[in-house]
Formats: structure tokens, C-alpha cells, sequence
């Protein structure tokens, strides 16, 4: 008789001929796990997910556990309607109209990236591309964009322990920027850490390091990211960070 330990490595191994890597569903496997444990772990409430695209941040939360609100922004007009559409009806997750967050009031031209998650404010480099062919531009489009301390909404005013999640394509150090009038309040960052320039005018890694330290933060995480295939080196990475 075949035993079950057999049984999974024979499954394992053909799966790994697939590309698909079966693990056992826990802290070491899951990074989504692990940060739904942080935000719990600092009283997190609510988390304002800063470039959500179609809300697959929200949901990852969700269905891992996290119970507490949600505020989503996405600039993207197609994204913004699948944001809308999945976060129609959900108590704890709500999208903002449609616009972009940085450091200044008024309106910008978003790049819009053939795969739509590599979109940018910035105009993207050629190590971007060559690692993510389907990253290429192919369109632009106006949006608002707003400072994130001058939003007004249900979800976060007088909110006592928000995070802020930053996902905009090398333009983080501009959402930082636009949140200065609000950061007293805000327990947690999660932001994109580039370790090699990917978009043109982007803070890279040591940099936003260093600021979310001197702001008071302290590295808590790091989640790997973008990979160039090719090379298996890594460019880009999450970092999250709580105030102590």
C-alpha cells in the first residue's frame, strides 16, 4: 500500500511539472496570512488601499480574515468599475470615486500598462519593460488626483489606527508626500520598494526606507514582488512597516 506521504509528494511533483507549487496553508506560506496577523496584531482600523485596481488587495484581506474597513482609491476608469462592481454591498469595503492620490490637487495623465496593474503616473524604464513585455504602454488618461489629507470620508475621519497601503507604480514617495497632514494618525505603511529604477523619477528602496523610519515606522516585513524572469532578480518588494 502506497502511503499517504507518498501520495502528496507524487501530487507535489507533478503539479511542480505544471508550474503550480502545492504548500500546507500557513504563517510560513502565506504572506496575506501573515499581514491580516500584523494588522490585527496593531489594531488596524480601517485600511486605506491607495491603487487598488480591481480590488484584489480587499479581497486577499478579506478572505484571510480581516474584519476591519476598507477604503479603496483607484484612478483607472475600467479598473474603478471593477472595483466599484466587486465592492457593491460589502459593509466593511467601500471605493471612492475615481481618482488617483499625490501630493498636490487637480488632475493627471495616468500611463496605462497593457497588463493594467503596471500602470503610472510615470513614464516607465526599459528594465521595467524588458522584464514585463505585457507592461508596455498602450494608452493615457486623465484622472483627479487628490491629497490624501484633504479627504473627507466616514471611513477614516477620526479613524484612531489607519494603514496605508501604497501601490502606484514608483509614485509612493508623492502619496507619502500627500499624506503629511494626516500621518499622526496612520499606524501602518505598506508600501512598493523598488530596488532598481523602474519608472522614470521614482524613489527607490533606501530612500523610502529611510523616510518611513524618520517618520517613525519600523520595517516589520518585506514581501517579494517583481521578478525578471529572465535573471531571477528581484526588483521589486513590499515593505511593511508599524509604529512601534
Amino acid at each position: 500500500m502506497i502511503g499517504p506521504r507518498r501520495v502528496t509528494q507524487s501530487i507535489k511533483a507533478l503539479l511542480r511539472r505544471w508550474g503550480i507549487k502545492l504548500d500546507r496553508y500557513n504563517l510560513s506560506s502565506s504572506h496575506e496570512l501573515r499581514l491580516v496577523k500584523m494588522l490585527a496584531a496593531n489594531g488596524i482600523d480601517p485600511v486605506i488601499d491607495v491603487g487598488a485596481s480591481r480590488g484584489e488587495y480587499a479581497r486577499a484581506l478579506q478572505s484571510h480574515g480581516c474584519n476591519g474597513r476598507i477604503l479603496s482609491f483607484e484612478p483607472l476608469r475600467s479598473a474603478h468599475a471593477a472595483l466599484v462592481e466587486y465592492s457593491r454591498g460589502n459593509r466593511s469595503w467601500q471605493a471612492t470615486d475615481r481618482m488617483a492620490l499625490g501630493d498636490t490637487n487637480g488632475t493627471v495623465v495616468m500611463n496605462i500598462a497593457a497588463n493594467s496593474t503596471s500602470s503610472s503616473v510615470l513614464n516607465m524604464l526599459d528594465c521595467h519593460r524588458m522584464a514585463a513585455p505585457t507592461s508596455a504602454y498602450i494608452a493615457t488618461e486623465e484622472a483627479d488626483v487628490r491629497r490624501l489629507d484633504g479627504i473627507d470620508h466616514p471611513f477614516i475621519s477620526g479613524a484612531a489606527a489607519p494603514f496605508l497601503k501604497i501601490d502606484t507604480q514608483g509614485y509612493e514617495s508623492h502619496v507619502l508626500a500627500g499624506a503629511a497632514g494626516y500621518l499622526d494618525r496612520i499606524r501602518g505603511l505598506q508600501m512598493e520598494l523598488s530596488l532598481q529604477p523602474l519608472y522614470e523619477g521614482q524613489v527607490l528602496w533606501q530612500e523610502m526606507i529611510a523616510r518611513a523610519e524618520s517618520l517613525g515606522y519600523r520595517l516589520w516585513a518585506l514581501v517579494p514582488g517583481f521578478f525578471d524572469p529572465a535573471s531571477g532578480r528581484l526588483l521589486q518588494c513590499d515593505g511593511v512597516f508599524f509604529r512601534p
